[in-house]
């Protein structure tokens, strides 16, 4: 770490002696974290790129935040922090930040941001007052108060105000990029994210999500997408969600929705000439009908799949020929040209005009990627959510070379996570975002926990191969002999909504436990459920496998049904193999495995979270000891008593609670 006033090394602020240990009631000596301190804060003096795994009780947090305040104050360098999760940004902003501003001699500016969507736009809601876009009358207080307080709040942030979510009108007066007027607004100055960008100019450290930070990288030659001030650094916490994130950010899509959007916000154009806005009335009616008309045989198309890759004929035959779905295009397209002409014909374009002529442009393009296939290097989907909204998207295969280009060329980069190596390397996820490519450091740190004393690890004898009919039922039996021997106080994780459902079918009328399921109230919603209910259960799929913290014996179980190898018929995986083959690799081992590692990584990674938790975790899945693949994921777990005996889990169990609560 470089000097600076009151930060000249890492042992006078992390050592036993140092600032940390000064102020903190709760300190502990953690040479790993002095270890992943002197790393971060070696990469960023050099500008080189650094990977840090450090598992879970390491205090990474604060082993990458001070260093980048202390570089930032160094050389007068704007570091951006970027996290997975709002709820790690709220921990940062609420608890480390206010920590370091207490403790450190040197004061420093950190500013939090989220993503545009969560603040209003003070323009689109002057506008809409005497429009039509409340859904149903019950509305009608809500909108009421988010308009009184708009004028006062100094964020922005509809968090600010205890409303439920999902308001229909919401996005017709948030400050989404895709209706943002940028200088040409009258109220540019007033702009909550005008005054959030100036904000950010003036502080050291600025704190985004994954989402913020791609969505700003893949809008730079947007006009008004652009919402980070310049930064030289990055520091991505939660490292292993670039992948999904960068994809879906980069990726083209257009769905039902947009196309609704689109013609219900042609409500708010202001056109005086009379003649004319009854021509565009007429062109959005006639849109109108024909968008109905495309996502329509789209969905019968689909019939009852909900994801599919979209085959090359789908639209245009072999020879080039229009199939029933392709005239509907070709007729849909006609309709989006025609008003795009029609509106950039009109003189002296207003803010908003220029702003839904652009909309209209884009959405045009999108479809013409997508339904034509116009690049080369993306997979084109289609997906059908909840029966009502039907999407087309066109998915980057490789994100490598795009993160070269676009940030790893130019800007120093440092990845942490407790999850980021594979069969304790860091080839795969190097390979993935393109870090393969640089000069890169590495450290991989274990957990600071006692896994060999808190927890043990369950690999049921005997089980059948899980593509069996047998193996549901097994897996069920097996659920609920550990449910009896810990009371509940579980996670059941599953690799599928299907599973997810037969095993809490087959598992709740057998046990006492109150038994939650994914899907029955909102994700935060039912944490908090299972945590303030006793002896519960809670049955869940992929959201729950990271990102989730339950402290304390409410949680001293964690299930895992399957590995969690991603699903080979998924369009982009499909491609991404696809790729893998044809430049000599091997799929499974380079992508499939690997992936699957670091996802069982996270979910058993919900089940220890301090030093004083212990529990059980089982794995039902008969792969992990009897395939020779096996080994790699058995490598990557941290270092725990194994065991395929219940009568080992019971002992195991007890003697631990009994210590646990003598101690108590």
């Amino acid at each position: 770490m470089e000097n600076t006033k009151g930060l000249s090394s890492v042992e006078k602020i992390f050592g036993p002696d140092g600032v940390i240990a000064k102020y903190h009631e709760a300190y502990e000596y953690r040479p790993s974290q002095i270890e992943m301190a002197a790393a971060v804060g070696e990469a960023l003096a050099q500008k080189k790129h650094l990977i840090v795994e450090a598992g879970t009780g390491t205090g990474k947090t604060l082993a990458y935040l001070i260093p980048a305040i202390a570089a930032s104050l160094a050389k007068n360098e704007r570091i951006i922090v970027s996290t997975g999760t709002k709820n790690l940004q709220e921990q940062l902003m609420q608890k480390d930040i206010p920590f370091l501003q207490k403790i450190l001699p040197k004061s420093f500016k950190v500013v939090y941001m989220k993503g545009r969507s969560n603040y209003v736009c003070l323009h689109r809601l002057k506008k809409v007052k005497n429009q039509a876009i409340l859904e149903n009358i019950g509305e009608m207080d809500y909108f009421s108060k988010i308009s009184k307080w708009a004028y006062k709040s100094e964020t922005g942030d509809i968090a600010e105000l205890e409303i439920p979510e999902g308001l229909s009108f919401w996005r017709h007066i948030n400050a989404r990029h895709e209706i943002c007027l940028g200088h040409n607004c009258p109220d540019f100055e007033d702009c909550f994210i005008t005054k959030m960008r100036k904000e950010a100019e003036k502080a050291n450290v600025v704190i985004v999500n994954h989402h913020l930070f791609f969505a700003n990288l893949a809008s730079q030659d947007n006009r008004y997408g652009k919402v980070l001030p310049d930064y030289t650094t990055v520091i991505f916490d939660e490292a292993h969600l670039i992948e999904d994130v960068v994809t879906t950010l980069f990726g083209l899509q257009i769905s039902n929705h947009y196309l609704e959007e689109l013609i219900l916000d042609s409500a708010f154009l202001e056109i005086t000439n009379v003649e004319l806005n009854r021509d565009i009335t007429k062109l959005i009616t006639r849109l109108a009908k024909s968008s109905q008309n495309f996502w329509e045989k789209l969905a019968d198309a689909l019939g009852e799949e909900t994801k599919i890759s979209l085959p090359k004929n789908m639209f245009f035959d072999g020879a080039k020929n229009p199939t029933p779905l392709g005239q509907a295009y070709i007729a849909l397209r006609s309709d989006l040209e025609t008003l795009e002409d029609r509106l950039s014909n009109l003189e002296n374009l207003s803010g908003d005009l220029e702003t839904y002529l652009h909309r209209t442009n884009q959405i045009r393009v999108n479809l013409d990627i997508i339904c034509l296939r116009l690049e080369d290097d993306r997979v084109y989907w289609a997906e059908k959510l909840n029966n009502r909204s039907i999407f087309l998207n066109a998915s980057p295969i490789d994100i490598s070379e795009l993160l070269q280009e676009k940030l790893l060329d130019t800007t120093c980069v440092v990845l942490t996570s407790a999850t980021l190596s594979s069969d304790n390397n860091f080839e795969y996820i190097k390979q993935r975002i393109g870090l393969n490519k640089y000069e890169t450091s590495e450290l991989l740190i274990s957990s600071g926990f006692d896994y060999q004393k808190q927890t043990i690890l369950y690999l049921p004898a005997n089980m059948p191969d899980p593509r069996s009919d047998d193996y549901l039922l097994s897996s069920a039996e097996q659920i609920i002999r550990l449910l009896k021997i810990t009371q509940g106080r579980a996670f059941v994780l599953c690799t599928s909504i299907q599973s997810m459902h037969a095993l809490y079918e087959l598992v709740k009328p057998q046990v006492d436990f109150p038994c939650l399921i994914q899907g029955s109230l909102m994700k935060s919603s039912l944490l908090e459920k299972f945590k303030t209910t006793p002896n519960a259960v809670l049955f869940a799929v992929s959201s729950f496998w990271q990102g989730v913290d339950v402290r304390g014996n409410q949680l001293s179980c964690v299930i895992i049904d399957k590995l969690p190898f991603a699903v080979p018929t998924d369009p982009l995986v499909e491609a991404r193999t696809d790729l893998i083959r044809k430049r000599g690799g091997n799929p499974f081992y380079d992508y499939f495995v690997p992936q699957a590692i670091i996802t069982l990584k996270q979910g058993i990674g919900r089940l220890i979270r301090s030093k004083t938790d212990f529990g059980i975790i089982a794995i039902l899945d008969p792969r992990i000891r009897t395939k020779a693949y096996g080994q790699k994921f058995l490598a990557s777990l941290p270092n725990m008593k194994i065991t395929g005996k219940l009568e080992d889990v019971k002992e195991f169990f007890q003697q631990t609670k009994l210590c646990q609560d003598s101690t108590r």
